[in-house]
């Protein structure tokens, strides 16, 4: 059953809506919003004489008012004065003011009856009216289609009071969003609606409907808004009311009615909005440029540009996009590819497409660009991964750009696959591609690629092939494969893979490179390690290598100090005297394993470790620097960098270790940003090479990842029961510049590698509600700017070496905003805007006590 009227009766109803914006934990007061007020008048048209809850209702709203929700000042007040003609026009409100139908049977509403003419915001408010007359006296959960959707609703019915709980997760629409795939930067929502009725007489006496959406950003929860909906429907008198129609059933009844009248759905329609008097995309590009420049990437006001720019080229077309890119100043160009490509719309990922030709060598730079920007991409899609492996069938003029299209595609197969998309048709053809590219080839640097691509895949098929690389004669393979192996869930690590990165550790079939030894070492402690495994690594200590020795004690150290998963089987194995003795953890040397927190907040941890592993004449081998970011049990790998030089030993007339005799000169750098493997990068290779650097090298770093990310994206509209919707847009900006670089003085006997991150993040959340005839909304924001350096000076011209470590973070300024807005089309607006700044202090990151030693002694001697 349902509500049921009685015949010949008018129903007299006072109606408010009201909508509103604030902080999460904000006042009515702070927040902005309005209120619409009506009376509805209510009456039964016909009924079925067969089945007395089947019912069409006729709704005439009138008296329409419309008002800001917390009282304001006149000043600001933009609706002072105005009264609902005024606003919303004459023929909105003369639309607003035409009854409707609505037919309802055993309490559904199986009809919404309006006029296709009407404008989409009228016919969904009247649908929003509509949503308060389902209800159902019985308890228990049952499907409804209202304005919000198609939708499971609970109902709890207690002598004459209904609450109904709609599900809103559960709520199908037509309207679609989408939202970053990771977790960590990515954006929480929460949602409730409940509306209690009471009943009186066998109808409805009152019916209040309170409905919140809350969106935080989970890296910093304080930056969140909230949107809050609340319909108020009361019973305020009766009277007698017109008679009941003839007719034998709704259609006909209807059509009898108003032969315009159509069944228009109950569901809310799309409502297009018209931007009157913004600015085009050229206009806005042409007040951004300025600070897309290079001089100002490491400055708040780029990623800020980069999001408002985002935001244009998402509305622009195709040929509006390609009018940007051929403007824009040569500098400024490979930061128009990067918003461009991050905007991530059919239209830009045509333009760009058209835009960059891949056949010639010299576009290198902003080739790359676009790749990096799709491989970061929030919401990839199949078109997009379509697009990178037609480019790879295709004629490429750099060989540095055909790698870095097919390893960006394992990236692109990670993330559709992530979304669910494993199985879409070019998903399928990039995975079989990727899966037999090492075999398929004997070309070195192929089979790196697609190692690469493999690496950044993460597919669970690729594990095999991974661990059948991790044993291979050639030590490039080995690392890339083992360092994949470490990216993947412990579940996936199953015995066969133990025993072969085992193998690799004690070099049962053959010697292996220090590195790759290293390598295989940190898969083993990272992966769940049994006691035999464990206590196995520490009986190979003292056997070792002179600086792995040192090298595999300070990681088992640094798992104990951090407490790592492994701390515990590790503390077990050591209680044993014949692993754990005196001449076994006293190895000097200077290679070291370290880990800390470099900021603990209540919604992200960041922690980063360095590890260095030295070749026994002094030379660098290894060193990988990591920060990984933590929120609610997800993790983000948001930086690796890793330095890998070999065969130096000839410069300095010294011995290469044990299986390193016959490697060439060769120094390079490898980075991972955000979960995504980039294309390494080459110092030089070879002897001769290395000889001309030598005497060439100024000491100037070398340029490893420059530009603008996309970090946090996340799009939707919020469809209220009311019949009014919210958008809400999430996004975090990220302007990025990491260089590392490798110097060599033969005359100091001295080597230093540095590695510099420079960057500046603005993460923006704007909810706004658009009525077409009054809009109101509220920005939070927050930007911070910071650099970290992490510096490696090396002495080897005594043994043991003195190296000393300095990571050291820059002062950096944190500032939080809030701004609320309200306008109307004539162009009058209220906007207020608060902020908070501070300075965080920068530190030196303190590594552990020894490398403060060795410090004080490399300062000391070269003064």
């Amino acid at each position: 059953a349902g509500p049921r009227l009685n015949n010949d009766q008018l129903y007299k109803f006072s109606y408010t809506t009201e909508v509103l914006v604030d902080r999460a934990r904000g006042s009515k007061e702070g927040s902005t919003g309005y209120r619409i007020s009506s009376d509805v008048d209510v009456n039964l048209v016909w009924r079925d004489p067969s089945n007395k809850d089947d019912q069409l209702i006729r709704l005439a709203i009138s008296n329409v008012r419309i008002d800001p929700v917390a009282h304001r000042p006149e000043k600001k007040n933009i609706l002072h004065g105005s009264t609902a003609e005024s606003i919303m026009g004459k023929s909105k409100l003369s639309a607003m003011t035409k009854p409707f139908l609505v037919h309802l049977k055993n309490g559904k509403a199986k009809a919404f009856y309006s006029y296709w003419a009407e404008p989409a915001i009228i016919k969904n408010l009247k649908r929003g009216v509509a949503s308060l007359l389902q209800v159902q006296p019985n308890t228990g959960k049952v499907v409804e289609n209202d304005v919000s959707g198609r939708c499971t609703i609970e109902y709890k019915g207690v002598k004459g009071q209904v609450t109904r709980t709609k599900l809103l997760d559960t709520c199908k629409t037509a309207e679609t969003g989408f939202t970053t795939h990771s977790q960590v930067l990515g954006v929480s929502k929460k949602a409730s609606s409940v509306t209690v009725f009471t009943l009186e007489d066998g109808f409805i006496k009152s019916a209040v409907a309170e409905e919140t959406h809350t969106l935080s950003v989970n890296a910093r929860r304080s930056t969140a808004a909230k949107v809050v909906s609340r319909q108020t429907f009361t019973l305020v008198g009766k009277e007698a009311g017109p008679a009941e129609a003839a007719g034998k059933d709704v259609a006909g009844v209807v059509k009898s009615l108003d032969a315009k009248l159509a069944a228009v759905g109950i569901m809310a329609e799309k409502v297009k909005y018209q931007c009157k008097g913004c600015p085009s995309l050229f206009e806005h590009w042409q007040a951004q440029e300025k600070q897309l420049e290079p001089a100002n990437l490491s400055k708040v006001t780029a990623p800020r540009s980069f999001l408002a720019l985002i935001q244009s080229l998402r509305k622009a077309s195709k040929d509006e996009v390609l009018k940007v890119l051929k403007s824009a100043s040569k500098t400024a160009l490979p930061q128009v590819v990067d918003a461009v490509t991050s905007s991530q719309t059919a239209a830009s990922l045509d333009a760009m497409l058209e835009f960059l030709n891949f056949t010639d060598a010299k576009g290198l730079v902003l080739q790359e660009r676009f790749l990096y920007a799709c491989g970061f991409a929030s919401h990839p899609t199949e078109q997009m991964l379509k697009s990178l492996l037609d480019i790879s069938k295709g004629k490429i003029g750099s060989t540095d750009i055909k790698e870095s299209v097919v390893i960006i595609m394992g990236a692109l197969v990670h993330k559709l696959c992530q979304k669910g998309g494993c199985d879409l048709p070019t998903v399928v053809q990039v995975k079989k591609m990727i899966l037999e590219g090492p075999d398929s080839t004997q070309v070195e640097a192929d089979v790196q690629m697609y190692l690469l691509a493999l690496k950044n895949s993460l597919l669970p098929e690729a594990i095999p092939i991974l661990t059948k690389y991790a044993e291979s004669e050639v030590g490039a393979y080995c690392t890339i494969a083992l360092t994949a192996l470490q990216r993947y869930d412990i579940g996936l690590i199953t015995d066969e893979v133990k025993h072969t990165v085992n193998r690799v550790y004690h070099q049962n079939r053959r010697i292996y490179e220090k590195n790759v030894r290293a390598a295989a070492a940190d898969v083993i402690l990272s992966s769940n390690p049994s006691y035999m495994e464990v206590k196995n690594v520490l009986l190979s200590i003292g056997s070792l290598p002179h600086e792995m020795n040192k090298y595999m004690l300070s990681k088992i150290q640094d798992i104990l100090h951090f407490e790592m998963p492994a701390s515990k089987v590790v503390r077990k194995a050591m209680k044993d005297m014949i692993s754990h003795n005196y001449d076994r953890f006293s190895k000097v040397g200077s290679s070291s394993a370290y880990s800390g927190f470099m900021a603990q907040s209540a919604d992200v941890t960041s922690t980063y470790s360095l590890d260095i592993l030295y070749s026994g004449s002094g030379i660098l081998r290894r060193s990988n620097m990591n920060i990984f970011g933590a929120s609610k049990g997800a993790v983000l790998h948001g930086l690796q960098v890793a330095i890998e030089a070999q065969g130096l030993e000839s410069l300095i007339a010294a011995t290469p270790d044990e299986g390193e005799e016959d490697l060439e000169s060769f120094a390079g750098m490898s980075a991972l940003l955000f979960d995504v493997q980039l294309r390494p990068v080459t110092f030089f290779k070879g002897y001769s090479d290395l000889m001309s650097k030598m005497f060439s090298m100024s000491g100037e770093p070398m340029n490893v990842v420059k530009g603008l990310i996309l970090l946090t994206d996340h799009s939707e509209v919020i469809q209220l029961q009311s019949g009014l919707k919210a958008s809400a847009e999430f996004q975090g900006g990220l302007a990025i510049d990491i260089s590392g670089g490798m110097e060599i003085s033969l005359w100091y006997r001295e080597s230093k590698t540095s590695v510099n991150n420079r960057g500046a993040l603005v993460v923006t959340g704007n909810v706004t509600i658009d009525m077409d005839f009054v809009r109101a909304g509220m920005e939070v924001s927050f930007e911070t700017e910071a650099s970290l350096d992490f510096i490696t000076t090396v002495q080897f011209s005594e043994y043991p070496f003195l190296v000393c470590m300095q990571m050291d973070k820059a002062t950096f300024p944190f500032s939080e905003y809030l701004t609320t807005y309200e306008s109307l089309p004539s162009g009058k607006s209220v906007v207020s805007r608060k902020g908070r700044k501070q300075l965080v202090p920068g530190s030196e990151f303190p590594l552990h006590q020894e490398n403060s030693n060795m410090c004080k002694r490399v300062f000391d001697s070269s003064w």
